[in-house]
């Protein structure tokens, strides 16, 4: 039997790290061939992977953050291959939130999540497909807009050199008080929804923004979109929103929230709106989200609290 084939794409920035070589050298001295590519500029992840893909490589690692963890996927879901056809992805988490690999629990340290990845099979996810105007996106975590969009836009990426994810934390605070509400519409089978709101997510994961639960229910393997609205209110949301930035209570949203769980669904505005896609901004007039289900294959912890869909509730559920 040959032996597994692994490619590690490596953000720049995670190069140096002492850690990330060990945990190679390790996975190399248990006999997994592991090439390393280290990305540099914009297009570098989606490259890599037509290469590893070129060259027959069994499982890619994905070894940075959400935005990292977004252009390899994105890369993976755009090929025209069925999912058993492209290789199994696996993630070590080295960003600044690690929204993504939080939620999943995946393991911090390099060598329990390369391990990981070398002792669990892969198991199929959804990913988001986002058209918005002429492109086509894909999201593999959670697109937010609004509040919590703003503060990671509006995070430096100096404060987070110092802070780490305690930065979205604080540029969170600051900005609780002065929240502009932004005019939307939103539609899905048997749902619409207009008015103004100050945080949306459409989550295929849970979190965003540093911790941000938005869609605190969702599943990565039901087909299904998670939604939430937090909609414009006098004083109520901003009180509710301090108590969720400063307290991390889920349950600080939930008497102000609208959520449902979707198919697909579009957003609409008459003014461009921002949504991040798994930290990554971008601006439309208009998203139209679909969950494609079982799109790539991914491991991931045996008890990962984001896999599991046979227990969550009917599709279209008000909670």
């Amino acid at each position: 039997m040959p032996a597994p084939s692994w490619c590690l794409i490596l953000n720049g920035k995670s190069a140096g790290v002492e850690a990330v070589r060990e945990a190679v050298a390790t996975m190399r001295g248990r006999g997994i061939a592991l090439a390393v590519r280290v990305t540099w500029e914009a297009g570098d992840a989606a490259r890599f992977v037509d290469e590893a893909l070129a060259s027959g490589v069994d499982t890619l690692i994905v070894g940075g953050g959400d935005g990292t963890v977004n252009a390899v996927v994105s890369a993976l879901a755009a090929r025209p291959e069925a999912a058993d056809a492209l290789p199994s992805l696996g993630v070590l988490p080295l960003g600044t939130a690690n929204d993504f690999a939080t939620a999943a629990q995946i393991p911090d340290a390099p060598q329990d999540a390369l391990a990981l990845v070398a002792e669990l099979p892969p198991r199929p996810v959804d990913v988001l497909r986002v058209a918005a105007d002429d492109a086509v996106l894909w999201c593999a975590n959670l697109a937010s807009g609004g509040f919590g969009t703003q503060v990671t836009v509006e995070t430096r990426d100096a404060l987070k050199r110092v802070l780490g994810g305690l930065a979205y934390f604080v540029t969170g605070l600051s900005r609780v008080g002065r929240i502009e509400p932004i005019q939307v519409r939103v539609r899905g089978p048997d749902f619409a929804w207009d008015g103004g709101l100050v945080a949306l997510g459409i989550g295929n994961g849970r979190q965003a923004g540093g911790g941000q639960a938005l869609c605190p229910d969702a599943w990565i393997d039901d087909g299904m979109i998670d939604l939430t609205i937090v909609p414009e209110f006098e004083g109520e949301v901003v009180a509710a929103l301090r108590t969720a930035l400063v307290e991390g209570k889920v349950a600080a949203l939930d008497h102000v929230a609208v959520r449902r769980r979707l198919p697909r669904l579009v957003v609409e505005s008459d003014a461009p709106l921002t949504l991040n896609l798994d930290g990554e901004p971008h601006a439309s007039r208009r998203f139209a989200v679909e969950c494609v289900a079982g799109r790539i294959r991914m491991h991931l912890p045996v008890d990962c609290p984001l896999r599991g869909a046979g227990t969550v509730a009917s599709p279209g559920a008000t909670r």
